[in-house]
């Protein structure tokens, strides 16, 4: 679900930004903003998958699955590194529209996320076809559970609720309901209060229009 989100966002604000006006400060602020919750999400993304997830993995496989799986997490290594790079100068791009307020600028911007998007698209469905299988087959629950309890994030309350909105919006109804079933009472409960609610106005300022669901 989190893969979905990323993929559908990024191509979104490619589009979105190439028919903004180039010297609405408050438009940049909203495209370039939601660029930089994206990057965060997906930067803290690689990092609990090449910190926690892929060694939890490892301790599970069978020897004669672990040649082909130190292959696909060596090859999702190094689209992983790209991508934080391209993420980094994504940020510096945003930045340089911010301050010209220029078409130019503006549409480096664009391209910019465009480039993004196109990667993220191959790399997570790479790691899909070769890793998820694997995840799913051989991480047992206690160790999906040690690595959700010790994975940490640096969003705020207030990002994370806008992300599950994000994570949420086009999911099925069986996963929607698996997604807020794992989350803590407090967070279910914030979802309901505020949660919704404020995605929603975020998505339609954004986006010009309500999120699909």
């Amino acid at each position: 679900m989190l893969h979905q989100a990323v993929r559908r966002e990024f191509r979104m604000l490619a589009e979105l930004a190439s028919w903004a006006p180039a010297d609405d400060a408050g438009r940049a602020a909203d495209l370039t903003g939601h660029a930089a919750l994206l990057a965060r999400v997906l930067l803290q993304h690689h990092t609990t998958e090449r910190e926690l997830l892929w060694p939890a993995l490892f301790r599970g496989l069978p020897a004669r699955e672990e040649n082909a799986a130190r292959d696909a997490v060596a090859y999702w290594t190094s689209r992983a590194a790209l991508l934080d790079h391209m993420l980094r100068d994504l940020s510096t791009v945003a930045r340089q529209w911010a301050v010209a307020a220029t078409p130019p600028s503006r549409n480096a911007f664009a391209r910019a996320c465009a480039r993004v998007a196109d990667n993220v698209d191959a790399h997570l469905t790479a790691e899909e076809r070769d890793l998820l299988p694997l995840v799913g087959q051989y991480l047992t629950d206690a160790e999906w559970t040690t690595v959700s309890r010790v994975a940490t994030t640096t969003l705020s309350g207030r990002e994370q609720l806008l992300f599950l909105g994000l994570a949420l919006e086009d999911a099925c109804a069986i996963d929607r309901a698996r997604l807020l079933a794992g989350l803590a009472p407090a967070t279910r409960t914030a979802w309901r209060v505020v949660g919704r609610r404020n995605y929603r106005a975020a998505v339609v300022r954004l986006r010009g229009a309500p999120p699909a669901a």
